[in-house]
């Protein structure tokens, strides 16, 4: 958290432009005041700053689903931006730069755009292994476990937010039948539950 500084945000559907902005305010306000607790705890209590205000905020906002953002409220994204200096990531599906392009004042701020492909095999073993390490998905030299990470790449075809949504699944089908191994009927019992599409 002290490295990072950085907030996460995901626009309601509806929301206005003024909630958008109070909402990323309050955000970067709770961030900048953990960090500076974190930091006062750390050197003890000599710092004189007050309780409520934050000199540590945050440097970055990760807006997902920034597709849903109707042109006032990138426009108010923009203008926080430019009153805070806060760098600005947009997570969307693709066509969004097509939509910034139409707005020069918008699409002037953009430093460059980024297409995400596909994780291959091996990059999803990677992202499995790493983000979810309590699976056990590393112990690839298993039979059963390698036919689960099988599974899990055919059928979500290397897409990352179909991943997470699986291995949340997969997660609730473990617990909820009091199972500590991954396994190819796990994952097939995992994807059953979920709507991605046909197969």
């Amino acid at each position: 958290m002290l490295a990072v500084r950085a907030v996460m945000y995901t626009p309601k559907v509806h929301s206005t432009p003024d909630k958008l902005d109070k909402e990323i305010s309050l955000l970067c306000d709770r961030l900048g005041r953990t960090v500076d607790l974190m930091l006062q705890t750390g050197r003890g209590n000599g710092d004189n700053s007050s309780p409520g205000t934050s000199s540590t905020g945050a440097e970055l906002l990760i807006v997902d689903e920034a597709d849903r953002l109707k042109t006032a409220r990138l426009e108010q994204l923009r203008d926080h931006h430019d009153r805070t200096g806060i760098g600005v990531i947009l997570i969307g599906m693709p066509g969004i730069e097509k939509r910034l392009a139409r707005y020069p004042q918008l699409y002037s701020r953009v430093g460059f755009i980024h297409h995400y492909k596909p994780l291959s095999a091996d990059e999803q073993a990677h992202v499995l292994d790493r983000k979810w390490p309590h699976l056990g998905f590393g112990a690839s030299d298993d039979f059963a476990m390698t036919e689960a990470i099988a599974a899990i790449t055919r059928i979500t075809s290397g897409n990352f937010r179909l991943i997470t949504r699986l291995v949340d699944q997969i997660e609730r089908v473990l617990e909820i039948n009091q199972l500590s191994t991954v396994t190819k009927e796990v994952v097939e019992a995992a994807r059953e539950n979920l709507i991605i599409g046909v197969m």
